[in-house]
């Protein structure tokens, strides 16, 4: 267009914009702003400058969009609306609670869209009681008649709020209740470990005639995990099938495959895991940690295999969970070779969990010059964690002198650190050293109370 000679207006500008945040692209963004700026066309439509403050919000320059904002001549809701959703994006909650706070301090009173990104921010930091003061101004202008996303919103940001009674009443007010205000509901009660409660949530819910969604349906299988309903997860399992929600959402296949093997059926977890149209990391992690709350310790090991086979390379957690069943089995060997590959081959930072099985490891096959030696080597020897999975691997092998000398270095990072006394006092109770019990002990009420 320009190549003919036509030259764009604020029309063709702001389309260019959205296309510009569509495919994130920052240069030709930037490139169109300077275009715009050079021009004065933002001094002449306000809604150019929103679709400026949009696109760099889109493309994750934060800073940008921010400098946009503070330099617009007429600044709206809207404007303020993106910036905020940004922050919210970029996980700076509480800069966006700031805007929300600039913004009433400059005359603009928020909208709908503000209060639910604010609700939402107060819930990422439970920030109960400025998500209070915003419950009150929404009441104040009736905005919750006509509403029912924000309703949603505050019913999810008391129950994230570990406010749960108050998620409760604020539903059983609301004039019109959706699946997603009571998935709220059904989540924080979950998360509060009240399953019992969620599941009754969940029967109110259908009682009122609302079909459960793919989140409902996570949360009703996480309840049903918690209580060990197998019963229940199969009935709900049937219901998701009924209506094909396992093709398109891997956490709610996640979700089933954790219900089994929390009840006891890794059978059919791993029956589950093989049907899934995709599998993840989470989904092996979850069938590795059902076959070792089992104590199926070999079916986990050649799972860790499977998972490699399937194309899907083990992360931290598991990692750890391996590890944890190699210090089991006295697996030395294998431990050791995960442990290098870690880094290695699967990119992952070796986690205290990590190191803490290692040394159990080292310590179950009496190999305790080795774990001294891993503690001393890794920047985590601050953590008194690692000195104390020391000390009970010197506690296997029964060796006073390096109890001792671990004792020495917990003590330095906490002087009152009760179970390092209390580890150091099994050691030399095994050791029959009645002396040692009670210089120990003396030390321990000096230090600790």
């Amino acid at each position: 267009m320009q190549h003919e000679g036509i030259l764009p207006n604020s029309v063709t500008y702001k389309c260019a914009l959205k296309a510009c945040a569509l495919i994130k692209s920052t240069d030709i963004g930037r490139d169109i702003h300077k275009k715009v700026s050079s021009r004065g066309l933002l001094q002449e439509d306000p809604g150019l400058g929103n679709a400026l403050v949009n696109m760099y919000v889109k493309c994750r320059a934060i800073s940008d969009a921010q400098k946009v904002l503070e330099e617009l001549s007429s600044r709206d809701v809207v404007s303020w609306n993106i910036l905020i959703s940004g922050y919210i994006q970029e996980d700076e909650v509480e800069q966006a609670l700031d805007c929300v706070e600039q913004m009433q301090h400059k005359g603009i009173l928020p909208d709908l869209v503000t209060y639910v990104s604010a609700l939402k921010a107060c819930a990422k930091i439970r920030a109960i009681e400025m998500g209070r003061h915003f419950h009150q101004e929404i009441t104040m202008q009736g905005l919750l008649q006509n509403n029912i996303e924000l309703g949603g919103a505050l019913v999810n940001m008391y129950a994230k709020c570990g406010k749960i009674s108050e998620a409760q009443r604020v539903l059983e007010e609301l004039p019109f209740r959706d699946v997603i205000s009571w998935s709220a509901l059904i989540a924080g009660y979950v998360e509060e470990g009240q399953a019992e409660q969620a599941l009754k949530c969940s029967d109110q819910m259908q009682h009122e005639g609302i079909v459960p969604d793919a989140v409902t349906f996570v949360y009703m299988l996480r309840a049903c995990a918690i209580l060990r309903e197998t019963k229940r997860g199969r009935r709900i399992h049937v219901e998701i099938v009924r209506q094909g929600l396992l093709q398109n959402d891997i956490i709610l296949g996640n979700a089933l495959v954790d219900m089994y093997a929390k009840c006891g059926e890794v059978s059919v977890a791993r029956c589950i895991l093989e049907e899934l149209p995709f599998r993840d990391v989470v989904s092996w992690n979850t069938l590795i940690a059902g076959y070792v709350q089992e104590g199926e310790l070999e079916h986990a090991l050649n799972c860790f295999e499977w998972m490699q086979i399937d194309g899907i390379l083990p992360d931290a957690v598991t990692c750890a969970c391996v590890l944890n069943v190699c210090s089991q089995q006295g697996l030395i060997q294998k431990g050791q070779t995960l442990f290098m590959n870690m880094i290695t081959k699967y990119g992952v930072k070796p986690s205290l969990e990590s190191y803490t099985c290692m040394i159990a490891l080292f310590g179950h096959a009496g190999h305790l010059e080795k774990a001294v030696r891993l503690v001393q080597e890794v920047s985590a020897a601050g953590s008194t964690t690692l000195w104390h999975a020391l000390m009970g691997s010197c506690q296997k092998s029964a060796d006073v002198n390096v109890a001792e000398w671990v004792f020495e270095q917990a003590e330095s990072l906490d002087k009152s650190d009760e179970s390092a006394y209390v580890l150091l006092g099994n050691i030399y109770a095994a050791a029959s050293l009645e002396g040692q019990v009670k210089r120990l002990e003396g030390m321990r009420i000096r230090n600790c109370y």
